[in-house]
């Protein structure tokens, strides 16, 4: 008598076991991995190779190539867009979610902290730490800056893109005018730029369809276009925080250093946030694991209104990584067609050079004018551009050793 085959409702429990087992095998390896990635988005890169293509094998070297140079297409952080789409490779939809939870987790909890504290102390954090994470943040975006502008500056012509980035943002302010410059750029890069052919890489797993890429594409421009214009017809203070984070997710390009004049430029000038207290966010987001973009946490923490606290923290959060999500699961199914489209390339190109003038107007203003006030400020930022650039201490150890000499003042006058 021939065996009779499962029925239908084992088998789908047996398959929601091995979905979950692969869900909670993403979630722990990025957990490890969001305790330890220290270093930005690029060391972040660096890590996940070793761990996934190296040690673990989920992928080729040239599949997750593939997945970088997708990342690095979308607006957004690159490297948890990375995660996000080893984790819908390995798991489907529930690892993308189990990737981000366990890479975002560990920072978005320890700035979170450090935000209720300075909750408690009426939104007062000690002055000399403030100062001393406003200085160690000039130097972090200055590496930035330097690093990037090598990068995606290379030619006259990229270099003139971000140069004219950095005159226009600094003399326009604001949000809306930092758009118009990458809308500009990307314009530029498409009339102006020759794109060379994409290399051909390996296909990835046809794990998600194009219907369901389809879907999430139009979901991610519905929001974009309509949580707006829901906020500006209620306008409660949560949807107008949800629509600042999801826009500012859905327009950064070039990683999360690129965040800060977005997220100044909404939330300093309109009186969320002081300016003081925004940039000691920057900077101790500097000193832990993990995604730049769980600033977004602490900002929602430290809101001066309601929704602040706990809940405003999530909000903000979920807000930021939210097109995220979208953008690499609708991405994923089309990106083979997309990475050989010369044009393309091109404007990316483009808004690229951008990016490096907006990150550059950036260090000038706010971050080297509210930090650099004496000639001891600006030698102590330059021993800890050093100490980044050439002596490749962590970025986490710098910012200890620039906070303790900026307390050493203070301590000295206890005595």
């Amino acid at each position: 008598m021939p065996a009779q085959p499962p029925a239908p409702a084992t088998v789908n429990r047996a398959h929601a076991r091995t979905s979950l087992r692969a869900c909670l095998e993403v979630f722990l390896v990025f957990l490890r991995l969001g305790l330890s990635s220290f270093g930005g988005p690029a060391a972040h890169l660096g890590y996940f190779r070793t761990e996934f293509v190296a040690r673990r094998g989920w992928l080729s070297e040239a599949a997750y190539a593939d997945l970088v140079a997708m990342c690095q297409f979308l607006p957004g952080p690159s490297s948890s867009q990375v995660g996000m789409a080893i984790g819908v490779l390995r798991a489907g939809y529930g690892g993308a979610l189990a990737a981000w939870l366990g890479f975002t987790l560990p920072s978005a909890l320890l700035l979170m902290g450090l935000a209720l504290s300075v909750l408690q102390q009426a939104h007062g954090v000690s002055g000399e730490v403030v100062h001393g994470l406003k200085i160690v943040a000039v130097a972090i975006v200055a590496q930035a800056v330097w690093g990037m502008a090598r990068s995606l500056c290379q030619g006259l012509v990229r270099q003139a893109i971000a140069a004219a980035a950095t005159v226009a943002a600094l003399l326009m302010g604001g949000a809306l005018a930092q758009l118009a410059i990458i809308v500009t750029a990307a314009l530029a890069g498409w009339l102006i730029l020759k794109s060379l052919p994409a290399k051909r890489l390996e296909d990835l797993p046809p794990t998600l369809s194009r219907r369901t890429g389809a879907a999430c594409l139009l979901l991610f421009l519905a929001l974009l276009a309509g949580i707006p214009v829901l906020a500006a017809w209620h306008p409660a203070p949560w949807l107008q925080l949800t629509s600042i984070f999801y826009r500012v997710g859905s327009l950064v390009f070039g990683g999360g250093h690129v965040v800060l004049p977005l997220l100044q430029a909404e939330l300093v000038p309109t009186g969320w946030l002081d300016k003081d207290v925004f940039l000691a966010g920057y900077g101790a987001a500097q000193a832990v694991p993990g995604p730049l973009f769980t600033l977004a946490a602490y900002l929602g923490v430290v809101m001066s209104s309601w929704p602040n606290g706990v809940a405003g923290g999530l909000l903000c959060l979920a807000a930021i990584f939210a097109p995220s999500f979208l953008l690499v699961i609708g991405l994923l199914p089309f990106w083979d067609s997309v990475r050989r489209n010369g044009p393309m390339q091109a404007a990316l190109a483009g808004v690229n050079a951008a990016v490096v003038g907006l990150l550059l107007a950036a260090l000038y203003q706010p971050v080297w004018t509210s930090a650099i006030h004496s000639l001891r400020d600006l030698l102590v930022a330059l021993a800890a551009l050093t100490a980044l650039m050439y002596l490749r201490m962590p970025s986490w150890a710098v910012v200890l050793l620039v906070v303790l000499a900026a307390l050493l003042p203070g301590l000295a006058s206890l005595n």
